[in-house]
């Protein structure tokens, strides 16, 4: 099971946060990486810095017979289409993707100056990834620590927990 989170908390020239998901997904879906599965839109606070715009995430179930480093060059292609700028760690962005889990393996990887860890690091404190991803594969495990996805809900902070919230397009 290939699976990326997407978010996004900054408009672009092509539309909204919700737009800027939809036309990533389907960047991604011309360039060999076929969506099986997506959840809701969540949104939830900027992290670090809350008082940065919210950000709005999906987790996303993903088919592609690219490898490590072809994957990771589509996903920032993605990105850099829709005006992801790097900035400075954490900064606003347009489009954000990560890899959250790469058929349940464990590595690190470089492409170009980027550094990819998967499963993706701190996976188990981010509310915006794991209410999504409970959503699309409520019997995922992580494969590093070997906890069920509910056992990472469960010990999220109860700010952390009711700071997200499950939203429609506008």
């Amino acid at each position: 099971m290939i699976l990326l989170g997407l978010g996004s908390n900054l408009t672009s020239t092509y539309g909204d946060r919700f737009k800027n998901i939809d036309l990533a997904l389907s960047f991604l879906d011309k360039h060999d990486v076929k969506i099986l599965n997506r959840s809701s839109f969540y949104e939830s606070l900027a992290f670090p810095n809350k008082n940065d715009p919210k950000f709005i995430n999906v987790v996303v179930n993903v088919s592609t017979n690219l490898g490590d480093s072809d994957l990771a060059s589509v996903l920032i292609q993605a990105e850099e289409k829709l005006e992801r700028r790097r900035v400075h760690k954490n900064a606003p962005r347009t489009c954000d993707i990560d890899i959250i889990d790469l058929n349940g393996q464990i590595k690190d990887f470089k492409y170009k100056n980027l550094d990819f860890t998967v499963p993706h690091k701190k996976i188990e404190s981010r509310n915006f990834v794991l209410f999504p991803l409970v959503e699309i594969a409520p019997n995922w495990i992580h494969p590093k620590s070997k906890q069920s996805i509910n056992s990472l809900i469960s010990n999220l902070s109860d700010e952390d927990k009711n700071s997200i919230l499950k939203i429609k397009k506008p």
